[in-house]
């Protein structure tokens, strides 16, 4: 029977036997796509929900699933009647409580395809699996000189723990390069392989670029040399069948949340024999057989490697929502993710200036992009889709030795699940093009990307800055603030004040190349930001700064810093409650982790900018201070006062 090939040449498979879907099954599943899928849909209550004003469109299933009905309802029935610790309660309520916590392991097991439930240990993630592989079994067995293979699509949770346990060990880490495409040179794979590989660590599936990885095979040359393998399995479970004894690999590691469950828990599988011989993880209750102050020795395998009270909770809602999916059908999930793949690859290879990044002939349900003309970071790129409401991730995305393979910082990426529409990509679509848009017609002809420059600028150029460098705006920076303050209160809701942040960075002026130094830069803000400050000449504490960066909204925190800051006294720059000031702003539950983890750092360097301007001056006034002022009872002179700003450091 004719196999329907989607996109990049892929045909829908069932990857881990290898066996295609039909033409007439996939023409089956376009129906169950217009009526049974929005059945599936209406089973998730936060889809039901709005973003700004608009409704919530969630396209970044790769980094969290959202969580249906009968899932959620599972926990609580489990917190509601069954709560209680397992395994060492004599009564019925904790007796029935290790019986769901077990009977979920078994769920899993066969989920899988393990041999035995017991080959399933339930932890954290798909992080806390690998570094469980990576210390119990890589510390016990890895020597100088042995080497572990990765590859360039792996996420940091699969490069960390090897680092760290290579370190130790004095092992060597390889690593598989990629194609321009995104694929694995498997060519380079084989030739990296030797009789000095003692274990293969790859992702199924990437989950920057949605490669999808022939691990069968790869487990199977593996092998051949004598090493193990393990497989990330994170990206892959929620979209198609996993059969862990067919795949013949050796580890295997997935996250409940990946899986539409809950998060706080995950699963490693691995070989009886091989997880017999392993010593335990972490000590504690419950993994072990015998406890003195000599020796102990350790529980069998799960147990081993399950020490204290487990995530129970999270195991039955991993049960659950592994019913849940098996009901719905990986096959019927599998087609219907390919064909919103191909849907938005079309769609977004449409738009000018903007390129696809990760275009391997196999892929699954992921979409990589970056806008080049005009030049648009994507972080620029998430907060104004999120202003209409739509949810995608943007950065390195965990990956940043496959970034800078790609030669980008990052990118804007787009994940699918089973709840996702045909209408929702078209809006995903039509909101880029018109963001590209938008940008290219408002940025001026002269704006270009920004850039590091080398070491050799002319010095000239830097000389002639002097007059560049923005003074002060008030008083103070608490005048400032408030000057700020007001402007804001003015502004009812995010998306006002997110425009009122932009038209900020419009304004700034843009930083002189000659400043755009490895000095200059600004590490830890994921945008690339460049800072130049310096004490104004014929003053000792004035602190005067300029700024730049390539993302629109951290152009306009520079510009806010910058009223704030530059041309102020050190002293008062130091004083200033800074932390009170953005959540005054409103900006601190509108910012990521990573943003405000940037905001912080542009901060600290004006901080130790200050401080090093405010040291001689602060000296100076307590001298003068101790010299005016008589002990009293013996005691020195008083001390300054701690400032605001040096108790907000602390928080």
């Amino acid at each position: 029977m004719k196999t329907l090939r989607l996109i990049f040449g892929l045909p829908v498979l069932n990857f881990y036997s290898m066996t295609p879907l039909t033409v007439a099954t996939v023409a089956s599943s376009t129906y169950d796509s217009a009526s049974a899928m929005t059945a599936v849909r209406d089973q998730f209550p936060l889809l039901k929900t709005r973003a700004h004003g608009r409704p919530l469109i969630y396209l970044d299933s790769a980094a969290t699933t959202q969580k249906p009905a009968p899932v959620i309802d599972a926990m609580a029935d489990y917190y509601a009647s069954r709560n209680a610790n397992i395994h060492r309660g004599a009564y019925h309520l904790s007796q029935s409580a290790t019986g769901l916590y077990e009977s979920a392991r078994a769920r899993v097991a066969r989920f899988i395809g393990a041999a035995e439930p017991a080959e399933c240990i339930f932890t954290r993630g798909t992080t806390e699996s690998i570094n469980l592989v990576a210390a119990a079994w890589g510390r016990a067995n890895l020597r100088a000189g042995d080497e572990i293979i990765l590859s360039e699509l792996e996420h940091h949770s699969n490069i960390v723990p090897w680092q760290l346990v290579a370190q130790a060990t004095g092992a060597l880490i390889k690593v598989i390069p990629i194609e321009d495409n995104g694929a694995l040179r498997l060519d380079q794979y084989r030739a990296l392989l030797s009789s000095r590989t003692r274990l293969v660590a790859v992702t199924a599936v990437s989950n920057a670029l949605g490669t999808l990885n022939p691990v069968r095979e790869m487990i199977a040359d593996a092998h051949a040399a004598g090493a193990l393998v393990l497989i990330d399995g994170a990206q892959w479970v929620a979209h198609g069948r996993t059969d862990v004894q067919a795949l013949d690999a050796d580890f295997y590691a997935f996250s409940g949340h990946k899986l539409y469950g809950p998060t706080g828990i995950g699963v490693l599988y691995g070989k009886r024999l091989l997880l017999a011989a392993m010593p335990p993880y972490q000590g504690g209750g419950d993994m072990i057989e015998h406890v003195c102050f000599a020796k102990s020795t350790y529980a069998e395998i799960p147990n081993r490697f399950e020490a204290g009270t487990p995530h129970i909770a999270g195991a039955v809602g991993l049960a659950a929502a592994i019913d849940w999916l098996s009901e719905v059908g990986l096959e019927r999930v599998a087609a219907h993710e390919h064909r919103l793949l191909r849907q938005a690859t079309d769609r977004l290879s449409a738009i000018p200036g903007l390129a696809i990044k990760g275009t391997a002939p196999s892929k699954t349900g992921v979409l990589s992009w970056v806008v080049t003309d005009p030049p648009l970071a994507t972080l620029d790129i998430g907060t104004r889709l999120d202003l209409q409401g739509i949810c995608i991730r943007t950065g390195h995305h965990c990956c940043q030795p496959l970034m800078e393979r790609l030669g980008v910082a990052g990118t804007a990426r787009a994940s699918f699940g089973v709840y996702n529409t045909a209408q929702e990509v078209d809006r995903l679509a039509d909101a880029l093009a018109e963001i590209v848009d938008q940008v290219r017609q408002a940025r001026p002809a002269t704006a270009g990307p920004i850039a590091m420059t080398g070491h050799d600028a002319p010095l000239a150029v830097a000389s002639a800055l002097t007059c560049m460098y923005p003074a002060a705006t008030a008083a103070s920076p608490a005048a400032a603030a408030q000057d700020i303050l007001d402007l804001f209160d003015d502004l009812p809701d995010w998306p006002m004040r997110y425009q009122q942040i932009i038209d900020l960075g419009h304004g700034l002026p843009p930083m002189p190349p000659a400043l755009k130094t490895k000095e200059n830069f600004v590490p830890g803000c994921q945008s690339l930001v460049f800072l130049a400050s310096r004490i104004r000449p014929g003053t000792t504490d004035i602190i005067e700064f300029m700024a730049d960066s390539d993302a629109e909204l951290v152009r306009g925190l520079i510009a806010l810093l910058r009223q704030l800051f530059s041309g102020q006294h050190a002293a008062a720059i130091l004083a200033f409650d800074t932390p009170a000031f953005i959540d005054r702003l409103g900006l601190a539950g509108h910012l990521s982790l990573t943003r405000r983890n940037g905001l912080e750092a542009l901060i600290q360097r004006l901080r130790r900018v200050a401080s090093v301007a405010a040291g001689p001056v602060i000296a100076q006034s307590a001298a003068q201070s101790t010299h005016s002022r008589r002990p009293q009872h013996g005691r020195p002179g008083s001390r300054l006062p701690t400032t605001t700003a040096n108790q907000s450091e602390r928080r």
